[in-house]
């Protein structure tokens, strides 16, 4: 079960703070000696739409690639997986919505236009060669359209099973799914032929309980972001996903092996709250692991 940390680019989307492309590349080249095995390293969309996105380019060139790490990239169109191939990306992901608003004010796109370029892009991707994920946000809940049938969602993992993608990763993106959701929309997509990753938000203090009942439910991948760091600048309310460092740790009591190093991947979350200039959500940042090594001997 591969952890992908997501924080380059959906941790840092919605931060009033802009990171230079630089300080960007060192926060992937942190989380790589942490262990982590796949991040997004940049994301590939206009500027203007998404300031603190911009010189993707320039993050890519500026990195000190591991042999042994995928790096993605983000991208919602045609334009964007042609700059993402140029830069070098390891691996594409692209995203649309599975509702219509959202996605109007996402990506000026409808859910069914949306489609049509995911199958377009895995089309592209599978002549290129390059591992391509196809994320479906708002799979739990829309801000502007309420809650988000899971036949809705499953109809479009069935429509994307044309030209299946290498992951399909259902995004609770505002952070509104409850546990029982989780296991009917990734039983239901694999149930479809699907290998299913996961991307949730800890919005309404759920979101480590939807990762368990993934996990549970076969899931390939789970998406967190260091600290906890996260937000969609076109979804009100939207805070930080899962932390990365809760999560290892969760599923190292659980014996699922990351190979993360959490001590790194605190330490690297700490740095990033101060290259942000505040405090981050995550919980072990706060508390730290446990049990503490000087814990580990008492006395009688």
């Amino acid at each position: 079960m591969i952890v992908s940390d997501v924080g380059p680019r959906d941790g840092l989307q919605n931060e009033d703070k802009v990171l230079d492309p630089s300080v960007r590349a060192e926060l992937c080249d942190r989380l790589a000696a942490a262990g982590l095995k796949r991040m997004e390293a940049a994301s590939f969309v206009r500027a203007e739409r998404v300031p603190q996105m911009a010189g993707a380019e320039e993050v890519m060139a500026a990195l000190h690639r591991k042999p042994d790490t995928v790096y993605a990239g983000l991208v919602l169109n045609e334009k964007g997986y042609e700059r993402a191939i140029e830069s070098g990306v390891d691996e594409v992901h692209y995203s649309f919505s599975a509702t219509d608003e959202f996605g109007r004010r996402n990506q000026n796109a409808t859910t069914n236009e949306g489609l049509k370029t995911a199958l377009a892009l895995v089309a592209r991707a599978r002549s290129d060669r390059v591992p391509v994920t196809v994320t479906i946000s708002v799979a739990f809940g829309c801000p502007f359209e309420g809650p988000v049938p899971p036949q809705h969602v499953l109809k479009i993992v069935e429509h994307l099973m044309e030209i299946p993608p290498d992951e399909v990763c259902l995004a609770d993106t505002i952070g509104v799914g409850v546990p029982k959701q989780v296991h009917e929309l990734v039983a239901g997509a694999r149930a479809l032929g699907a290998t299913v990753g996961a991307h949730f938000h800890n919005t309404r203090n759920t979101g480590y309980a939807n990762a368990v009942a993934a996990l549970e439910e076969g899931v390939v991948s789970l998406d967190a972001s260091a600290g906890g760091a996260g937000g969609c600048p076109f979804a009100p309310n939207a805070t930080g996903n899962i932390a990365t460092e809760d999560l290892v740790y969760l599923l190292r009591g659980m014996g699922v092996e990351t190979g993360i190093d959490l001590d790194a991947v605190i330490a690297t979350s700490k740095w990033l709250g101060e290259q942000l200039g505040k405090p981050l959500p995550s919980m072990l940042d706060k508390a730290g692991d446990y049990p503490y090594p000087a814990a580990r001997s008492l006395s009688p």
